[in-house]
Order: C-alpha cells, then sequence, then structure tokens
C-alpha cells in the first residue's frame, strides 16, 4: 500500500512537472488573449476543457499555471531550505542558548501565517508572484529549523559522531561529513511535504488578490474569476480547483512515501 501511494504521488507531480515544461515551449492557445467572443464555451473542440469569462482557453491557463505553481515552490522551500536547515543544525550542534534562541525565533515566526506576511509584503511592496514566494518561504522556515534540530539532535548522539569529535574534527566538519548527509532525506520529505502548501499558499494568496496577477495565469486567479460563473458555468471552478488538489495530493504522497521507504523502520516487510 505504501508503495502504491509513493507511485501515485510520483506520477501526480510527473504531470504537474510535464505540465509546466510543456508550457514553456507550447499551449493550444495564448494564455493571455482575451477573445469576448468564445466566452464561456463548453467542453469541446478546439477547447477541450472550455473558456472562461473573458473567453481564454482553460487548457492554455492550466498549462501556464502548472509552471507558476512550481516557480513559487521552488523558490519558496528553497528559501526556507536554505534559511531554515543551517539554523537547525547550528540548533541541535550547539545546544544550550543558542538552540533556546533560534527556537523561539521559530515560534514568533511559526506564528506570523504566510496570509498576514503577504499582507504586510503587498502593502509595502506591492502584490506580486514575488511576494507570495518570499511570504510562503518565510513562513516556512521555522518548520524545517524544527525538523532539521531534531534530526541533527538524534545523529549528534550516534557513535561515529562522537568518535569524529574525539578525533578533532571541528563542529563544520561534523555538520558537512557526518550529520547533512545523514538528514538529507528527512529534509527532502520536508521539502516535498513543503512543496504542497507551497501551492496550496499561492493559490490561496492569488485568489486574494495578494500573489500572481492578471495577465499572468494562476491557478488561484482561475478559482476567483470562475467564482461569479459557478451556476451558469460551474466547470471553470472545477479545472483549476481540481488541479490544485491532485497537485497537492501528488505532493503529499510523494513525502509520505519517501519518508516510508528511506526510514527503515517504515519499510513493510515483503
Amino acid at each position: 500500500m505504501k508503495r502504491f501511494q509513493l507511485g501515485v504521488g510520483i506520477i501526480l507531480v510527473a504531470l504537474v512537472i510535464v505540465a509546466a515544461l510543456v508550457s514553456l515551449v507550447w499551449t493550444p492557445f495564448d494564455p493571455i488573449r482575451v477573445v469576448p467572443a468564445d466566452k464561456l464555451l463548453g467542453p469541446g473542440w478546439p477547447h477541450l476543457l472550455g473558456t472562461d469569462g473573458f473567453g481564454i482557453d482553460t487548457v492554455s491557463q492550466l498549462l501556464m499555471g502548472a509552471r507558476i505553481c512550481l516557480l513559487v515552490g521552488i523558490i519558496s522551500v528553497g528559501l526556507a531550505a536554505v534559511i531554515g536547515v543551517p539554523l537547525g543544525i547550528l540548533a541541535g550542534q550547539a545546544g544550550g542558548w543558542v538552540s533556546e534562541v533560534v527556537m523561539r525565533v521559530s515560534d514568533v515566526v511559526y506564528a506570523f501565517p504566510a496570509l498576514l506576511l503577504a499582507i504586510l509584503l503587498a502593502a509595502a511592496f506591492g502584490a506580486s508572484t514575488g511576494t507570495a514566494m518570499v511570504a510562503i518561504g518565510i513562513a516556512t522556515i521555522p518548520a524545517f529549523a524544527r525538523v532539521t534540530r531534531a534530526a541533527t539532535l538524534q545523529v549528534m548522539a550516534s557513535d561515529f559522531v562522537l568518535a569524529a569529535r574525539a578525533s578533532g574534527t571541528n563542529w563544520f566538519g561534523v555538520s558537512t561529513r557526518h550529520v547533512l548527509p545523514n538528514i538529507a532525506p528527512l529534509i527532502g520529505v520536508q521539502a516535498s511535504v513543503g512543496f504542497a502548501m507551497a501551492i496550496l499558499s499561492e493559490a490561496a494568496l492569488s485568489y486574494l488578490g495578494l500573489g500572481t496577477a492578471r495577465p499572468t495565469p494562476s491557478w488561484g486567479i482561475m478559482l476567483r474569476d470562475a467564482q461569479q460563473f459557478l451556476f451558469n458555468a460551474p466547470l471553470q471552478a472545477l479545472w483549476p480547483g481540481l488541479a490544485i488538489a491532485l497537485a497537492v495530493l501528488g505532493f503529499n504522497l510523494l513525502g509520505d512515501g519517501l519518508r516510508d521507504y528511506l526510514d527503515p523502520r517504515l519499510r513493510e516487510v515483503s
């Protein structure tokens, strides 16, 4: 069952990646071209999933939206990992007041959700995809710091780390040669889960007008635009909602599957 979940996660994530890559070189129609004459067309040919209230092809917008969601996920998760992982390793190795300071600062940052940070950044710099990425990245740092610190404490208690420290290896050497390689799988799992949350957060921020803005297509924007057509064209809300749900499900299943696969204690007994 666990292998099945991992396989489903890989397939769903692969679909999102393929859609994003395809949008770099081809889309059925111009995803930002407004065609009033084609407004709210149903599924058919040549618009396979119909058009929205502006006459823009839905498939083209979904493909472009996949690119935006991957971009936001990569940048925001990368930002959180670059800052959170070193802080977690530092807290786990140093201990004492250093660990307390890092964890308390993480608690303070954790108290500010991505939505609130996005509102603050949008007020200062304006709503944009960059604003959403920075807000999501900052809000995700505490998760990486906490997971990394807990894993570092386990590694630091291992015999090979004690031997390395007894042989004179400095803190940086222990971190790069022993701690980081051993906690890398756990960081990868956290990154996959963080990716799913980044996609969901970006869609929410775009829906509220605090993230990606028109004319750039985004799944959250598609949901917001479809809201006024829920009764006469409900499919306009179905497609972006389904895309968000499948993308989030895929990255969550991938994260859970990687955790079970990489941790020998959780593997299924064959």
